[in-house]
């Protein structure tokens, strides 16, 4: 309603002031109250984004969900009475930060990485029992293939195996030139094993990165990939064999190349996983399988990165160390175990008899 003055002309501002300013008292009013306590859940939300919700103490801890609790009630009131939007800002960013230090998970990357070695990869390996199937067929049909390819024409080892890779080893070498490139002797010398190890590594990360990442088409390129590193084992295999070294060089393999062969065959598994997706989605969209498979995909790619380095180690290091075809069958196949007893056993819930919780 307007106001009549003196003079006789219509004000209409005292109104429209009047209730500014009531919000405005009502507002400070409803702050003086209640900002104590805003004041002290910021305090404790600081300390625990600073240093983690376990530094504070049991009744800080209580004190810290009862005050996230009576500030999203401000929270509400103030937006039901419609206060100033700063101070509705200034709750929600609280009640926000406050959620995250109650309920979101607090876990340093200590914690995630212990978590996903001891749980989230071995329980990854156990879902993916096809896609492993697939890597280690693609990685030993590979094999069968090539050895007996070599064994009706050696030429196809020229073919198979890329000249740096094969570094003087070939058909026409000598049983003994071969014999001295597995133990080491004085007709190979120690650079030329440390440049073929480093190639040899480069290689295999490649094989594994593109292994992984062409599973995405149909799973075939992963499948090629891997079928064609098993052509280069087992045309290695024939020529040292056909040599009488067929127990040396499976030894001289075994040491590294029982982890390395399974890392290659795991990269193949990652990958059918993405391609599996994409071929048979099932109830899903083909996005939606496709980022659900990622998941576990990503952690056999973690796994077979990890078995990479494991087995570089042991190629750089323990294989020209050990020279002893016992020892080196030991280590390697010792290795074999480890990651099998590792995979399968780990990240298994213990099960409680009946009856046996009071």
């Amino acid at each position: 309603m307007s106001d009549i003055g003196i003079d006789g002309r219509t004000e209409t501002g005292a109104p429209a002031n009047g209730a500014i300013q009531t919000d405005m008292l009502r507002s400070a009013r409803f702050r003086m109250e209640r900002e104590a306590h805003w004041r002290q859940l910021d305090e404790l939300v600081t300390r625990a984004e600073k240093g983690g919700a376990a530094t504070l103490g049991y009744d800080e801890v209580r004190n810290l969900a009862g005050g996230y609790r009576q500030a999203m009630n401000s929270l509400s009131v103030a937006r039901d009475i419609s206060l100033d939007r700063a101070l509705i800002a200034y709750l929600e960013s609280l009640c926000a930060r406050a959620y995250l230090v109650v309920y979101a998970p607090q876990e340093s990357l200590g914690g995630l990485i212990s978590r996903l070695l001891v749980h989230g990869i071995p329980q990854a390996v156990r879902r993916s029992a096809l896609p492993l199937f697939i890597g280690f067929l693609a990685l030993i049909l590979g094999a069968a293939a090539g050895y007996k390819l070599f064994t009706h024409d050696p030429s196809w080892f020229y073919t198979f195996v890329p000249p740096e890779m094969a570094d003087q080893r070939t058909p026409g070498a000598s049983a003994d030139y071969l014999r001295s490139t597995i133990y080491g002797n004085e007709g190979h010398e120690s650079d030329k094993l440390a440049a073929f190890s480093a190639f040899l590594f480069s290689h295999n990360t490649s094989i594994i990165v593109l292994t992984f990442a062409l599973g995405v088409f149909v799973s075939v390129p992963s499948f090629i990939l891997t079928f064609y590193n098993g052509l280069i084992l087992g045309a290695f295999f024939a020529m040292f064999s056909g040599k009488g070294l067929g127990y040396d060089v499976f030894a001289w393999l075994s040491i590294h190349g029982v982890t390395e062969l399974a890392a290659i065959a795991i990269a193949c598994a990652g990958g059918a996983r993405l391609g599996l997706a994409v071929l048979l989605p099932g109830a899903r969209t083909r996005r939606e399988a496709l980022r659900h498979q990622a998941h576990d995909a990503v952690k056999l790619a973690i796994l077979a990165a990890l078995m990479l380095v494991a087995a570089a180690f042991i190629e750089g290091f323990l294989r020209q160390l050990i020279q002893d075809p016992v020892w080196r069958l030991t280590i390697g196949w010792g290795m074999g175990v480890f990651w099998a007893s590792w995979l399968l056993l780990g990240g298994r819930e213990s099960k409680v008899l009946p009856g046996a919780r009071r």
